[in-house]
């Protein structure tokens, strides 16, 4: 059961409001499982999900998935209320919410650009959580709840309780270079490739650089790729190998350094010449 502040007590939401909540997906990896459990009366706030284990796959510790584009906001209420919690404010003014997670992709007061199926977290039981599940609200672009929220083309009641099978990031790559390079890292540039893409990032707070390649066809079967980074007037560091998703991350410290950066999917490269000087 889920304990939230009465300031977080929903409204009611319109018709119109929940219509564009219709396209999310499940926060979870592609083909997984899980009951979304719109118990009632009594959960806070009313026609939120509860994601739960679903026959012998336990939810604990799973990949949590933006259900939709936006910008990702990181929170950490500790050992109250939501526990460690994301909200994704999409590009229509609604809001999803997903609450009570182990770990995050960010540190709470950061936020970060997602995609529909840019891992946020891993499920876990922080805040006013009894038992490890995954806490999540659609709300309309007023704040109110969607009291009946549609996943995955599956729309949940009041009272209802659904095994939705995710298609978050089926046919695409379940990876960000954000993801592959970690906390602090922002894209600065990339390159396309025939069946991938190679990108740059930059850390400010450290002052490395990173490059990553990910693949965008033949995904999850290993094929030849690299990704490389060259600090200028230095050695340069390359990963390169058989891989099914992404090569790298290759980090290397060059702040106030040039850089010379690029990558590979099968015969197709890109090499920078020295840039990205400051």
């Amino acid at each position: 059961m889920v304990a939230l502040a009465a300031a977080l007590i929903p409204q009611a939401a319109s018709a119109q409001g929940i219509s564009v909540l219709a396209s999310h997906k499940s926060p979870f990896n592609c083909g997984k499982t899980f009951y979304a459990n719109n118990w009632y009366p009594g959960h806070n706030p009313s026609g939120s999900l509860d994601w739960q284990d679903y026959g012998g796959d336990d939810i604990d510790g799973e990949t949590v998935r933006a259900t939709a584009s936006g910008t990702a906001y990181f929170y950490d209420a500790g050992s109250t209320s939501y526990g460690k919690w994301v909200e994704v404010r999409h590009g229509d003014g609604t809001r999803t919410r997903y609450a009570h997670l182990a770990t995050m992709v960010r540190s709470a007061g950061s936020s970060l650009s997602v995609g529909q199926g840019t891992a946020i977290g891993t499920v876990g039981s922080t805040g006013g959580s009894g038992a490890p599940h995954l806490h999540y609200e659609q709300r309309t672009s007023t704040g109110a709840m969607d009291t009946s929220p549609t996943v995955d083309g599956v729309t949940v009641s009041l009272g209802q309780k659904k095994a939705i099978t995710s298609t978050n990031t089926c046919g695409s790559n379940p990876h960000t270079p954000e993801e592959v390079c970690g906390s602090g890292y922002s894209v600065i540039d990339s390159a396309g490739l025939t069946g991938g893409r190679t990108y740059l990032l930059y850390n400010s707070g450290n002052g490395n650089n990173c490059v990553v390649t990910l693949k965008t066809t033949n995904l999850g079967s290993p094929s030849s790729m690299s990704a490389f980074l060259e600090p200028q007037g230095e050695s340069r560091t390359t990963d390169s190998g058989s891989y099914g998703y992404y090569a790298g991350p290759v980090r290397r410290d060059a702040a106030g350094q040039c850089v010379k950066w690029g990558g590979s999917v099968g015969s197709s490269s890109f090499t920078s010449p020295f840039e990205h000087c400051d």
